[in-house]
């Protein structure tokens, strides 16, 4: 199998100390209200915010510059009481981090209110913000999802992509949506969370078209059920249909390649014809973001006042941020510390489904202590136990 990280050929360290409190911070469950710690800038791979990651290289221009750019990304409250009290470490960033990472795929004709999270991840960044990891929650595990006063949901049992719909009906919007399902994720594997954000997928093509390409490697072909060729232009089949003429199926081949837009979002979005369906799309999905870190370190987009400019304000239509209050221009100029290649992706239950028999899976004993680790902050101890759940996607 191949190591991903250099760390992994050799007994993970220990921990870092819990950090020193402030005296006086006797209120160690009060939940955290505004950040001040500019350390949360070294969150270099919220799921948009993964392009914009440095490696040692200092990003060009100042912070006037950035905040320009950076004025188009929405700033809301996506963790309600899903995030981490004093006493977990969310007075400050200190210690390890741990987000939520959402992917909609919203389309213009859908109902705001009328949505589901169908890419679930935790990203886990440990206490020495070396490194950092990418967890999948399968779209379809079934949750107790906690009733939501905000919407009038009573509660219930489903599938978890269902929290996020049942959090933005009636009023609840995007923000309600990630509120429930942070909560629900919370309960399900005792995470709690420093910070979130929502990602419309369809909003990675302006991403990536600002990159140029991503170079992706799909490990089988598969045809799209999303898009076809029209007169040599790739076409959502609604709009190909429409135009009467013939159409040319969409088919993404096996091996390395360079992708625009356009392509790697439609082969991020394939299940249907995949040999694990959704559990190679989640990979597919965490390879996508670790293609688009690495591109971003290599192109110069970092270090390119104008690059960085375009690439962040394609970046900042394209998703939802929690930053606990931090400006996002201290949040991006500051990034440090974790690069493309420290992206290591991890895969639940054992990369393939785990049926309950009612249409819905559960995650497995394996999954749970992965997630036990990740609260722990032990997660480089339990990958070095368990190197089977590294996937194998480059």
């Amino acid at each position: 199998m191949p190591v991903h990280s250099p760390s992994l050929l050799e007994p993970p360290r220990a921990s870092a100390a819990p950090p020193t409190r402030n005296a006086g911070s006797g209120k160690s469950g009060k939940k955290r209200t505004r950040r001040k710690d500019p350390l949360w800038a070294r969150l270099t791979v919220v799921f948009g915010a993964a392009l914009m990651m440095t490696s040692g290289v200092a990003i060009v221009g100042s912070k006037a510059v950035i905040s320009q750019a950076t004025g188009s990304i929405s700033q809301r409250n996506l963790l309600g009481d899903a995030g981490k009290t004093s006493a977990e470490g969310g007075a400050d960033l200190k210690g390890p981090i741990d987000m939520l990472l959402l992917g909609v795929d919203a389309r213009e004709r859908w109902a705001a209110d009328d949505v589901r999270a169908d890419s679930i991840i935790v990203l886990h960044i440990p206490a020495t913000h070396d490194q950092a990891y990418l967890i999948s929650i399968p779209r379809d595990t079934e949750a107790r999802i906690p009733a939501f006063e905000k919407t009038g949901y009573p509660g219930g049992v489903g599938k978890i992509n269902g929290a996020f719909q049942a959090g933005a009906q009636n009023g609840g919007g995007w923000e309600g949506g990630a509120q429930l399902m942070a909560q629900t994720i919370k309960g399900m594997t005792g995470v709690s969370f420093d910070g979130a954000a929502i990602i419309n997928f369809g909003g990675f093509k302006k991403v990536i078209d600002a990159l140029g390409s991503v170079r992706i490697c799909p490990k089988q072909e598969v045809t799209s059920i999303h898009m076809s060729y029209v007169d040599g232009e790739p076409m959502w089949n609604a709009d190909a249909k429409k135009t009467g003429k013939p159409r040319t199926p969409v088919v993404h081949k096996k091996g390395c390649q360079e992708m625009e837009g356009w392509a790697a979002l439609d082969f991020s979005r394939q299940r249907y014809g995949l040999k694990n369906s959704d559990y190679d799309r989640q990979q597919n999905q965490q390879q996508l973001i670790k293609a688009m870190a690495k591109k971003a370190t290599q192109n110069g987009s970092l270090t390119n006042p104008v690059k960085l400019n375009q690439l962040i304000k394609a970046a900042g239509k394209a998703f939802i941020l929690d930053t606990g209050g931090v400006p996002v221009e201290d949040f991006v100029f500051t990034m440090r510390g974790v690069t493309g290649n420290e992206l290591i992706m991890l895969k639940t239950n054992g990369g393939t489904y785990n049926a309950k028999g009612n249409g819905t899976e559960a995650l497995s004993e394996q999954t749970l202590d992965m997630f036990q680790a990740v609260r722990r902050d032990k997660l480089a101890e339990f990958v070095f136990y368990n190197p089977e759940v590294i996937s194998s996607r480059k």
